[in-house]
């Protein structure tokens, strides 16, 4: 049985009340010891998925509230993220980020590209709270992994992440992309084995974290990819548990 520890950066709490149970025991059947957690079910698996091709958005809120109690309630095992919603006034970040670790920002949900000023400011503030951000990209103009890296350019200090994998799981191009920005960490959630294996060659272990995508994807799905690189100890304890300590704004 594997005995290191375990890091999840990217996993949701999804609505119900039996969801922070559900969450704690799946980590415990995976051996997570702690994750970074933002709220689930924002939009739904249907129109996400459709959003995700054809465009469009919601302008609903994450419920923050649920998470920052989850994470109240776990003893210190789940960190909460900051789900902002662009179409809100940055000032409801501002107000509440500063009970959270970090932000997270979804194009694909809310529709917002990353170089409008509505995005700006939520990374202004970010930079000012101290918070690092992760967000997923899309095929599309203004949302593509080259508009990230033009908005992380603007802000040498924050840390970015690029979620799961860049867009679709054969993102080398991604890769590409991010390798100048020291800036922007990789998370390997999604993706495939070789997709993972190439960001490891390019951007080395300690720009990598894993993530599970949970409930959307099986924890053991994630690591299993993980298994099969035959990392070395130096990058499993990197990829699986420092870099999302550091992005978590802990001591890695």
């Amino acid at each position: 049985m594997r005995s290191k520890q375990v890091f999840d950066a990217h996993a949701h709490l999804a609505p119900g009340a039996r969801a922070l149970s559900s969450l704690l025991a799946a980590m415990d059947e995976h051996g997570i010891d702690r994750a970074i957690v933002v709220a689930g079910a924002v939009a739904s698996p249907d129109r996400l998925s459709r959003q995700i091709v054809e465009g469009g958005h919601v302008e609903d809120d994450a419920d923050n509230g649920a998470v920052l109690a989850g994470g109240g309630r776990s003893a210190g095992r789940l960190v909460p993220f900051f789900f902002a919603n662009p179409h809100r006034p940055a000032t409801v970040y501002r107000d509440g980020g500063p009970l959270f670790r970090g932000l997270k920002l979804a194009p694909a949900v809310h529709g917002v590209p990353f170089d409008d000023s509505r995005t700006v400011e939520l990374i202004e503030v970010a930079a000012e709270l101290g918070h690092n951000v992760y967000a997923h990209c899309l095929h599309r103009r203004g949302f593509g992994v080259r508009d990230f890296v033009r908005l992380a350019a603007r802000f040498p200090a924050t840390t970015f992440a690029l979620g799961h994998s860049g867009v679709g799981d054969l993102d080398f191009h991604g890769i590409d992309l991010i390798e100048p920005m020291g800036n922007i960490l990789f998370e390997t959630s999604c993706g495939l084995t070789a997709t993972v294996r190439r960001a490891l060659s390019r951007l080395g272990p300690e720009r990598l974290m894993f993530g599970s995508e949970y409930p959307m994807q099986s924890p053991r799905v994630e690591l299993t990819k993980l298994e099969v690189l035959e990392l070395s100890e130096r990058e499993w304890d990197d990829i699986a548990w420092r870099t999302a300590t550091r992005f978590a704004g802990e001591q890695g």
